[in-house]
């Protein structure tokens, strides 16, 4: 079964409104559910490792395409 995840489009936001609107769309998240964000912000390269590491929130993986949009996937913590 797929799995499903939410996207959530930060693109043209600065720090730290990309973390604020991950934060509060993680906490609307059921445990383990994955949460993709898209963000322009130079800062997100340095801010979403540092957000997981602080959250206990799972960074699974984060990379930046050809159109210079960051893309970040996290995984909610299994505990609020």
């Amino acid at each position: 079964m797929g799995e499903t995840t939410t996207i959530l489009d930060t693109r043209g936001m600065t720090c730290p409104i990309p973390v604020l609107r991950t934060n509060k769309a993680l906490r609307g998240m059921a445990p383990g559910a994955t949460l993709t964000v898209l963000a322009t912000d130079p800062a997100a390269l340095k801010d979403f490792p540092a957000y997981a590491e602080e959250t206990g929130h799972t960074l699974l993986s984060a990379e930046t395409g050809a159109d210079g949009v960051h893309r970040f996937v996290l995984r909610r913590k299994a505990t609020p």
